[in-house]
């Protein structure tokens, strides 16, 4: 993920989540048949850049809720359509937000955490740590019981190499 730009110091935290997004991605597509490693490389090059453009004006370390329903990744296409919609499961959802990526896999699967940090210079008495350990908590409480179908739609992102 080193060879992102950002522009701001904002930006510049999504560096770690987007990371674990796409080697979780990658990781996944290896073991399920993408056998050519050039093409997996590209692959993930491109999602790191796309993720970071598309996240850029979307990504609120100090409010990590906030644009969520705008980073969750509920279904990929790209390289070749058919062949990811056949390598990656097809209720496959991942929460790319300030500090956590998770991941469930089914309506109802349990969530996954992928990757998670604490803000900088937070410590785990910091009340403000608590406080945001608790709204990401709240989100995915939201989305999974709150609501049974989400009450707007999500960007598809479209990956192409």
């Amino acid at each position: 993920v080193s060879n992102l730009r950002y522009s701001g110091d904002r930006a510049a935290t999504m560096i770690d989540e987007i990371g674990a997004t796409v080697s979780f991605i990658s990781k996944f597509l290896r073991t399920k048949g993408l056998t050519r490693e050039r093409q997996l490389q590209t692959f993930s090059q491109n999602l790191q850049e796309l993720l970071a453009e598309h996240y850029k004006h979307h990504w609120f370390p100090e409010k990590p809720c906030k644009g969520s329903g705008y980073r969750c990744i509920t279904q990929w296409i790209g390289l070749s359509s058919q062949e990811l919609f056949r390598l990656l499961p097809s209720e496959l959802t991942l929460w790319v937000d300030p500090y956590e990526v998770s991941y469930r896999i089914g309506e109802d699967g349990s969530i996954c955490v992928l990757y998670e940090a604490s803000p900088a210079g937070g410590s785990p008495q910091n009340s403000s740590h608590v406080q945001m350990v608790d709204s990401r908590i709240s989100c995915k409480e939201e989305l999974l019981l709150g609501r049974t179908s989400p009450s707007k739609n999500y960007n598809m992102m479209t990956v192409s190499g």
